[in-house]
């Protein structure tokens, strides 16, 4: 329950940020972020989600220093760089994070089976690099709309996209490898 929390109110983060940037100084909504990473960080054990809520926590304080909507809308843009930090780190030391998922279903994966999760969690590296790119660009030129727009809607369909776009290769190549 914690967890299906956390989740709506990080997806629903843009719109709560767009929202209040019209009702508030950008002060007092910059515990939101600190908020949400440390409860993320809180709740796993995985050492990545504690330097997400340090960044966190820096942009927190940054908008409320300097009562600057920009912090605030950083924070998707931290949060692509650390997904990217994490899937390319498992590349580096793996399994891949793709390959610990399959495992999950399969434990006892092909070859070609963790070649091809390598192959996706580089693809997701580089759908972080684009997004977060993406993100930065509409925080620091983009208006508060556009920011919102872009993280809040554009971004999660890219996503979803991604995603479904994996599934039917994976069938297709599950198929090809006798693994249907």
């Amino acid at each position: 329950m914690r967890a299906a929390i956390l989740l709506i109110l990080t997806a629903a983060y843009p719109a709560l940020v767009y929202w209040g940037l019209g009702h508030f100084e950008p002060r007092w909504l910059a515990a939101l972020p600190a908020l949400l990473a440390l409860a993320r960080a809180a709740g796993s054990p995985d050492r990545f989600w504690r330097w997400a809520a340090l960044g966190a926590v820096l942009l927190a304080a940054l908008a409320l220093s300097g009562n600057s909507a920009l912090p605030l809308k950083l924070y998707p843009v931290m949060v692509n760089v650390v997904l990217l930090l994490v899937f390319a780190a498992s590349l580096r030391h793996p399994p891949s994070i793709a390959e610990r998922l399959a495992r999950l279903r399969e434990p006892e994966l092909p070859a070609a089976a963790v070649a091809y999760t390598r192959r996706v969690t580089q693809v997701w590296c580089g759908f972080f690099i684009v997004n977060g790119s993406l993100a930065a660009l509409t925080a620091l030129l983009g208006s508060d709309r556009a920011w919102a727009l872009y993280n809040g809607l554009i971004a999660y369909l890219a996503m979803g996209a991604l995603m479904a776009g994996e599934f039917l290769v994976r069938r297709r190549v599950r198929r090809a490898h006798g693994m249907a």
